[in-house]
Order: C-alpha cells, then structure tokens, then sequence
C-alpha cells in the first residue's frame, strides 16, 4: 500500500476527527466516507494547503460534516477532537503540537517524517497507551505509531530508538531499513576521525546486532 492508504487503514472510529496538516484533504475524506467520524476538522498553517483540501471536500463541507481550520497544529478548534491525525511532519513538530494540550486526545495517529524516537519518549512519559508502532515503505521509510490517551505503555532503550512492533515483529520493510542504516553508517567511517569515528562504530555496532536478530526471524 501506498503512504496515505497506511495511514487511512489505521484509523480508529470516533466522533470528531482532526486531520492536522490535512494538505489535499484526502485522510478526512477517507474517515469522512467510511463513516469512521460524525464530523471532521482538516487544518492546515497555510491556507493555500487547506484551499486544497477545501476543493477535495467540497461535498462533505456542504452536508455540514467538515469543517476547514486554518491553524497551527490544534489551535483554534472550535471543540476537542476524540481522534487527532498528524502525518507529514517531523517529530519534535509532532510533540510540540500535542505538548500544547492540556492532555493527550483519546484516541491518535501520528507518522512522523523523522526523529520518532521523540515521538516516542513524549507518548510513554505522558502515560499513553501505544498501539501500532512500525515501519512501513512506499519508495522511502516511514513510521507510523497509534494509540490512546490512556495505557502506560513501557518502552525500553532499544524500542523507543527503533519502534516496539519492529522489533517485536520484524517486517521486511524494517529489515530493508537496517540494511540502508548499516550501509549509510559504513559510508561514514570512511572518512570519520576521533569521538565521531567512536560513536560511528557503536552505532554500526548496534544496527548489525539488530540487523543479525531481524535476518534470523524472517
């Protein structure tokens, strides 16, 4: 499947939803369609971004089911979502957005761009309960990390760097991206001197270990 189809096969059934950077629309089209939301909210900081979705939604708009919000991230709606999408941007973006609430919305999925290790130690310290969390390729790597509001989940060192399904159920796409990792980092001690050279090594360390164990059970 292709990125946005991944993203739109993760989401939940609630009763408000908030596509947040919504670009063409196309996730709150899909929950709006498959009746997984009585109403939704695509927002987007640029309103040439949003003119797009509003184009996509046009039929939704009119039934009074959707309602676009030009906003940064959650400011600005008119009610709290049940269930927040936020695709497309990076991770310590993503925590920004969800740091600005007073508590986690019920229900989320989150595909950060880069650094889901932060996505990831923000979800476990503010006591949420993570669902899927794994890697998934469409031409590049991505994550994708669903949950709730509530549930505890504990992570270890290794999990919040890598992703608990990858390692707790390796797919081929996960594997395909320690391969990449491996080689990228063996491409950068050619030319690494002193503490960069050292940190190199126990990274490449790492990602082999990893790679070794993941090669064994598929």
């Amino acid at each position: 499947m292709g990125r946005i189809e991944v993203i739109c096969a993760h989401l939940p059934a609630c009763r408000v939803f908030a596509d947040v950077g919504c670009d063409h629309g196309y996730c709150t089209q899909y929950a709006l369609r498959r009746g997984l939301c009585e109403r939704a909210y695509p927002c987007d900081v640029s309103a040439a971004c949003l003119k797009k979705a509003e184009t996509l939604l046009a039929e939704e708009i009119a039934a009074g089911r959707c309602f676009p919000v030009c906003c940064d991230g959650l400011d600005g709606l008119p009610e709290p979502p049940d269930c927040v999408l936020i695709a497309g941007m990076g991770g310590a973006e993503i925590v920004s957005i969800l740091a600005r609430l007073s508590r986690l919305p019920e229900k989320f999925v989150l595909q950060p761009m880069k650094n889901s290790e932060k996505v990831r130690a923000f979800l476990v310290e503010r006591g949420a309960g993570i669902g899927r969390d794994m890697t998934f390729r469409d031409g590049k790597f991505y994550d994708i990390i669903t949950g709730t509001r509530e549930g505890g989940t504990r992570y270890s060192a290794f999990e919040l760097r890598y992703g608990r399904d990858n390692l707790l159920a390796p797919t081929p796409a996960f594997f395909a991206k320690l391969a990449k990792d491996v080689a990228t980092v063996r491409r950068a001690l050619r030319a690494a001197e002193g503490t960069r050279r050292e940190g190199l090594l126990s990274r490449l360390h790492e990602l082999e270990e990893i790679y070794d164990a993941v090669e064994e059970r598929l």
